[in-house]
């Protein structure tokens, strides 16, 4: 490309690149000595062991389950409190100093990288249960509270939060990439179960996005900051609680496995048991690649055929009911018999090979790095995309075994890659631009639960369009006008 430039466009290209790195070498020193200044008022307020300049812990505090780079923060802070996080956001607000929020880095699209430096708000030692309502299903919590920390301690309130990503997420933080999983065909994704957020802004400033203790199970009460906060990946504020809807442990639950002959059967069956009304509780889709290599990682032996992994949950004479229509229809799709997983230990070792599907695709080539991509789409297209997907796997000579919640028309290729290549790296990034865009000619999504980060800034604008696009960054200069929420992410200042 440098060739292909006129000897003027190359003298103006080199000029443009030199007054960026030194516009960035500027903003790196002085944002370095704002960091010296403001190190002992960050003692102050959160002691001394709260307050971290360790290399080790920097780069672990930059980096999450993505692809991407390891961003080290300057400092990473571990506030106790609420009242904490305020005084630390004050003080980078006032020293024009980034923060980014941190929970347990088990995201997939670099949220946590310091892209442009500053201070990262771990929030690990924030991890408190704080009001537990079993009468009307209710709870709040601390942003160190994780999905299996809270269900372990519902186990004999007959309560559970069902919302499952598969990693043991932190709640707030699941709160901020609007997380679902399995589950969610049955009960929601994160967006549909937060009732309420405690939220520290930029400033310092500390909001209830629907009032002070507030819990209802619906309200119709002004604009819905809630759900403006849910999927904000922290570029808006950050969460310090959240307040969760809670749900009964079903009576029963039961899993089966079905193989199909072909990837249009597998999908097809899943449409027509949702278009029927059976109120599946999971309804999970592996292709032959994937079914094969999971087989391999957690030692089990399905046949090596696009295969649906399906729970149902209910009282046993429901049960019933649903498992003969879900049978009658994969029968009629040449799906096989189910196998069945009854008891507790069966079922969650089933379940288990599911959720270390990203592993699993990972032990196929052994040193290579996995990305998942995350599209979503209407349900009735999602046979023609799925199998449109693994042609173009197919004929690209890639490795991306497909996983995902066919329920919600949404699935996951696990690109396989191997790093050190330039030209697999090149010829996986079109694939997935090729799948982000299939589903957005669909009517879908770019992302149906993973988020934006860093990877998918380009696609939300093909998705939402320019004039969405400014109305966000103005949400965003609103609450945030300085840009020092989780800068780089979502949005890219000057896309307009």
């Amino acid at each position: 490309m440098w060739l292909n430039l006129t000897p003027s466009r190359r003298l103006l290209s080199l000029r443009w690149s030199l007054i960026q790195y030194r516009n960035i070498t500027l903003e790196n020193t002085t944002r370095k000595a704002a960091v010296d200044k403001v190190l002992s008022a960050f003692r102050t307020i959160c002691g001394k062991d709260n307050v971290s300049l360790g290399e080790a812990i920097r780069e672990q505090h930059g980096k999450d389950e993505s692809v991407h780079r390891c961003r080290p923060p300057d400092v990473v802070v571990f506030p106790r409190c609420v009242e904490e996080v305020s005084a630390l956001a004050k003080v980078c607000h006032d020293h024009n100093l980034p923060i980014i929020p941190f929970g347990t880095g088990t995201g997939l699209e670099g949220g946590v990288g310091a892209v442009k430096g500053g201070v990262c708000f771990s929030l690990r030692n924030m991890d408190q249960i704080l009001d537990l309502h079993p009468e009307d299903f209710d709870v709040t919590v601390e942003p160190g509270v994780t999905r299996k920390a809270l269900n372990a301690y519902l186990r004999d309130t007959g309560l559970w939060f069902p919302v499952d990503p598969g990693a043991d997420a932190s709640l707030c933080g699941m709160a901020a990439t609007s997380a679902s999983g399995t589950n969610a065909v049955r009960y929601g994704t994160m967006r549909e179960n937060v009732m309420n957020l405690e939220v520290v802004l930029s400033n310092g400033t500390v909001i209830h996005t629907a009032g002070k203790g507030r819990r209802p199970r619906k309200t119709s009460a002004g604009y819905n900051l809630t759900n403006l906060f849910v999927g904000s990946e922290g570029t808006l504020g950050i969460i310090t609680k959240t307040t969760l809807r809670l749900y009964g442990v079903p009576e029963a639950m039961v899993s089966a496995v079905c193989s199909f002959p072909s990837v249009q059967a597998a999908v097809d069956s899943t449409v027509q048991i949702l278009q029927t009304g059976v109120p599946i509780a999971r309804i999970e889709f592996l292709d032959d690649v994937m079914i094969d290599a999971c087989n391999k990682f957690s030692s089990l032996s399905y046949p090596v055929t696009p295969t649906l992994f399906l729970e149902f949950h209910g009282s046993e004479r429901s049960l019933e009911e649903q498992v003969s229509t879900a049978e009658e229809i994969t029968q009629s799709n040449e799906g096989s018999d189910f196998q069945w997983a009854r008891d507790a230990e069966t079922r969650n070792r089933l379940w288990k090979a599911r959720h270390d599907a990203w592993y699993a695709a990972q032990a196929l080539r052994p040193g290579c790095k996995a990305y998942s991509t995350d599209v979503c789409v209407p349900l009735s297209q999602l046979p023609q995309i799925i199998v449109e997907t693994k042609k173009d796997l197919l004929e690209s000579r890639l490795t991306g075994p497909i996983a995902g919640h066919v329920g919600d028309g949404n699935f996951h290729c696990l690109m396989v890659v191997d790093p050190n290549d330039p030209d697999e790296l090149h010829q996986v990034h079109l694939f997935t631009e090729r799948l982000a865009r299939r589903a957005l000619a669909m009517d879908g999504t770019c992302t149906g639960e993973h988020g934006v980060g860093l990877g998918k800034r380009a696609l939300l604008c093909e998705e939402v369009g320019p004039l969405a696009i400014q109305v966000m960054q103005g949400l965003k200069d609103s609450l945030d006008p300085r840009n020092l929420m989780n800068p780089g992410k979502i949005l890219q200042r000057g896309e307009l």
